[in-house]
């Protein structure tokens, strides 16, 4: 006759104590992470509702008008004009035209995207984009540009002083000299006729991918308690100890 009983050993135990707080955490980092991209696409399509903020002199704080619907009035600086390269539109590789625009009344900059154009017969030519003169009305959507610097893809010097491999605002005061609003503008599509193409997708919904992850992190935390459980049942021999009759 056999008797179950549970009798955990020392370092089993600790190692699934070690396995459960590592697959928790992950858990709740990558729930966390659907929290907050949650938050990110409420916060986006609200404030794409919003009536359009006016951009003047004084410098706004980035994390308050990103989003928002913007317009500004001033006048473009083309000696100042740059391009970030390795910008794809249906397959297609080419480059955003950035703009300098000088806000009307002051010494104050503001940047513009004012939209991608595509890569001529070679890159040793950038492309030729005019520049509307004199005082100009742009109106866009603020947006604070990435600054993460990835570990396996180092920068580079750029292969010209106008090709960019991000639009940097400190980079741009640093050589410019000049005040800058500490977000760029996405110009609208309609705002002007022009050439360029200007498709501003909204942030990726990746909600259910990190849910989904969470749920597995969660899920193998679970299966590894229920297999220390498991292992951890012992049977002993028992004599049967009731008289023969």
């Amino acid at each position: 006759m056999h008797k179950r009983y549970f009798h955990p050993h020392l370092i089993p135990t600790l190692a699934m104590l070690a396995g459960m707080v590592l697959f928790v955490n992950l858990g709740l980092w990558q729930a966390g992470k659907g929290d907050r991209r949650a938050d990110e696409l409420a916060q986006h399509a609200a404030r794409a509702k919003h009536g359009a903020v006016q951009v003047l002199a004084e410098l706004l704080p980035p994390e308050q008008v990103q989003d928002f619907p913007v317009v500004v009035r001033g006048m473009y600086e083309p000696e100042q004009q740059f391009f970030v390269d390795n910008r794809q539109e249906g397959g297609k590789p080419g480059l955003h035209v950035i703009t300098p625009l000088r806000i009307s009344g002051s010494q104050t900059r503001v940047l513009v995207n004012r939209g991608w154009i595509g890569w001529g017969q070679s890159r040793d030519v950038l492309p030729q984009v005019p520049v509307p003169g004199g005082e100009v009305q742009v109106n866009g959507v603020a947006h604070i540009p990435g600054t993460k610097k990835f570990f396996l893809m180092p920068e580079h010097a750029d292969e010209k002083p106008t090709l960019w491999s991000r639009p940097d605002l400190q980079r741009y005061a640093k050589t410019s000299g000049h005040t800058v609003q500490n977000f760029l503008i996405l110009q609208n599509q309609s705002d002007t006729s022009d050439t360029l193409l200007r498709h501003w997708p909204p942030p990726e919904d990746r909600v259910a991918m990190h849910e989904s992850y969470a749920l597995q992190w969660f899920s193998m935390a679970a299966g590894l308690l229920f297999f220390w459980m498991a292992a951890s049942v012992r049977k002993s021999d028992v004599a049967d100890t009731r008289d023969a009759s």
